[in-house]
C-alpha cells in the first residue's frame, strides 16, 4: 500500500495540481512511426521522471491515455441511461496523459510541467510539448466564493 505525502501550504491547503500533456489530432499515429531508438528513449524519460517524483513524494498518479479513437462520448439520456457516441470526438488536439503532483507551490508545478515537455522526441530532440497546469480544488467550500 502506497501512502501519498501530503504538503500544506502557509494556510495549511494541499497544494495538488494536474499536469496535462496535449497533443495534436496526429499525435498517436505520429508516436507510433518513431524510430524504436527514440520511442525506447522517450519511454525511458517517462519512467525516470515517474521515478524521481515518487522518490521526493510529489507523484500522486500518473497515466497515458489510449488513442482518442477509443474514446466514446457520453450524455445522459432523458431517462438517464447512457447516450453513448463511439465516433472520435472533434478537436485539434486531445489529451494525451497526465501527471498529478503534490508540490509545495505552483512554481514547482510548473517547473516539473517544463521537464515534461521536454521530453525527447524523433532524433532526441525536445518535444516541446505543451502541459496544462491546474491546481485539484481541495474540496472546501470556499474555493469557489
Amino acid at each position: 500500500m502506497e501512502l501519498a505525502v501530503r504538503l500544506t501550504d502557509e494556510s495549511g491547503n494541499q497544494m495538488k495540481y494536474m499536469l496535462m500533456m496535449h497533443c495534436p489530432k496526429t499525435g498517436y499515429e505520429q508516436f507510433g512511426s518513431w524510430p524504436k531508438n527514440d520511442l525506447k528513449a522517450n519511454i525511458a524519460f517517462m519512467i525516470q521522471i515517474d521515478k524521481e517524483l515518487r522518490a521526493s513524494g510529489e507523484l500522486v498518479y500518473a497515466e497515458g491515455l489510449a488513442s482518442p479513437h477509443e474514446s466514446k462520448i457520453v450524455r445522459a439520456g432523458n431517462d438517464g441511461a447512457p447516450v453513448i457516441d463511439s465516433s472520435c470526438p472533434e478537436s485539434k488536439e486531445f489529451l494525451a496523459g497526465y501527471l498529478m503532483v503534490d508540490v509545495e507551490s505552483a512554481k514547482r508545478a510548473c517547473e516539473i510541467a517544463a521537464i515534461w515537455s521536454a521530453a525527447p522526441g524523433p532524433g532526441g530532440l525536445r518535444l516541446n510539448m505543451p502541459i496544462e497546469v491546474r491546481r485539484v480544488m481541495g474540496g472546501g467550500g470556499d474555493e469557489l466564493a
